[in-house]
């Protein structure tokens, strides 16, 4: 026993500082990752390196990819796509922003103007249209699934870098599909269509709403007056200007609906005999736990940000954080949709081509049981390709 208590003293001194769960910059992380190669760390050290991790700035694709020089495989590649996603929400580093000064107030009323002129007058009167989506699941508190991923490499499989933490209690790829989708006016629609799988059941949750609406985002925050500047910032390599707003609980039609959770009860006859009560006896009968799973729907305040092109009115991107109750079953919905224009038949259009949705839910929703009480985080990236006027396919 003492051997085995001064080894494990030695391992926990061995452990590097970047374990505790550490906030870096994304100028930190790329340092740390260089240090990795130069100590020829190999994959799955560099995985559970990066675990532990959380950045304090946007982690930008161009940034990504100049770290692919530093990914030693699948693993740790894999991880640099959470940090991505789990960063999506935030500012990026103060060297990619623009000093530009802010506009004044009658400039920035001008712009907000413009982006609500493009939106009325264009992005709402999208035509019906068809794409393909893909959608990359990261999640922890769940196993992977077996090989055949979209992503080399299979979570499961990695190291944490430590045997008192299981490698499923960190957030990592989970699946991928790929599935065709219909929107109008440049909103995905609900699909009619039954769905199979039994969510929650299966440790996963699924969003079953629609994402925010372009037009009743600005209308909400114009309408609340809470609709202020921020910063200017670059997205595709042009300058965009970025106004923060929170829409209050008053004013919102902010919907989430979220599938499944569980609702336990318990059901039964039970005799006690006397000596229950003296600790020596016992009870008998017949008991039975009746589960009924169901969803999580609510209307909720949410803030954000919103990215307008200067020249032409046009929103690049939307970022919406939801509010929630600390009682309610979904404790967080942080979601990112990107714009750019794309062909489209005969057209350019300017449609959604990137999600980025963070949640964090409580999977064992009402079944009452205390001792496992744990919350589960997932990520959600989604890619949007094909775009095809509806029934263009048909016709051809």
């Amino acid at each position: 026993m003492k051997r085995f208590i001064c080894v494990l003293v030695l391992f926990l001194m061995s452990v590097p500082a970047w374990s505790a769960g550490r906030k870096i910059t994304v100028g930190e992380l790329t340092n740390l990752m260089r240090s990795m190669q130069q100590q020829k760390k190999n994959d799955a050290d560099v995985a559970a390196a990066l675990k532990q991790l959380e950045l304090t700035e946007a982690l930008t694709r161009p940034t990504m990819n100049s770290l692919v020089a530093y990914v030693p495989g699948p693993l740790s590649t894999e991880q640099v796509y959470v940090l991505e996603a789990g960063s999506a929400m935030l500012a990026p580093p103060p060297s990619d922003i623009p000093n530009t000064p802010a506009p004044d107030v009658a400039a920035q009323k001008a712009l907000i103007d413009k982006a609500a002129d493009y939106i009325s007058k264009f992005y709402a009167q999208l035509p019906a249209l068809t794409a393909t989506k893909t959608v990359i699941r990261f999640q922890d508190n769940v196993e992977a699934a077996a090989g055949g991923s979209g992503l080399s490499g299979s979570a499961k499989d990695v190291s944490t870098g430590s045997a008192f933490v299981p490698a499923n209690h960190f957030i990592h790829y989970i699946n991928s599909t790929e599935i065709p989708v219909e929107t109008q006016n440049g909103i995905e629609k609900i699909s009619a269509a039954k769905d199979k799988i039994q969510w929650g059941a299966n440790g996963q949750i699924v969003l079953k709403g629609q994402s925010p609406m372009l037009t009743t985002v600005l209308d909400e925050a114009q309408g609340t007056g809470k609709l202020n500047w921020l910063r200017w910032e670059l997205v595709n390599g042009k300058q965009a200007a970025v106004f923060s707003f929170a829409v209050d609980k008053k004013r919102t039609r902010y919907a989430v609906n979220y599938c499944c959770f569980p609702e336990s009860e318990a059901a039964g006859k039970a005799t006690f005999t006397s000596a229950a009560l003296t600790g020596s006896g016992g009870a008998s009968g017949n008991f039975q736990t009746n589960t009924d799973w169901h969803n999580f729907k609510t209307t909720v305040p949410y803030h954000g940000e919103i990215f307008i092109n200067p020249e032409t009115g046009i929103v690049v991107r939307l970022i919406t954080m939801a509010e929630f109750k600390n009682t309610d079953l979904v404790h967080q919905e942080d979601q990112r949709i990107d714009y750019a224009p794309v062909p489209v038949g005969d057209k350019t259009l300017v449609v959604p081509v990137k999600s980025v949705i963070n949640t964090e839910v409580v999977p064992n929703g009402d079944s009452g049981s205390a001792g496992r009480y744990t919350t589960r985080h997932t990520l959600f990236t989604s890619e949007y390709k094909d775009y095809q006027l509806a029934g263009a396919t048909a016709q051809k």
